[in-house]
């Protein structure tokens, strides 16, 4: 959980936005979504190979728009 230390005499909508900002970057809001509903071990397996094939061709178009501007 993210921890926010309060300054003197600031404003408690400034503090709340970046305990909002650092529960953001920690990921608890996807981490709640994530476990809303029971997910199959299929299920979560087959997110997790599409999720790896997406990533590996991101990285080739990548790769090949960095060759082709040689």
């Amino acid at each position: 959980m993210g921890q926010v230390t309060i300054e003197n005499n600031e404003p408690i909508d400034k503090v709340l936005k970046r305990f909002k900002k650092e529960c953001q970057k920690s990921g608890i809001p996807a981490e709640l979504r994530r476990r809303e509903h029971f997910e199959k071990p299929s299920v979560r397996r087959r997110r997790k190979i599409e999720a790896s094939r997406r990533k590996a061709r991101r990285r080739q178009m990548k790769l090949m728009r960095k060759l082709d501007s040689y």
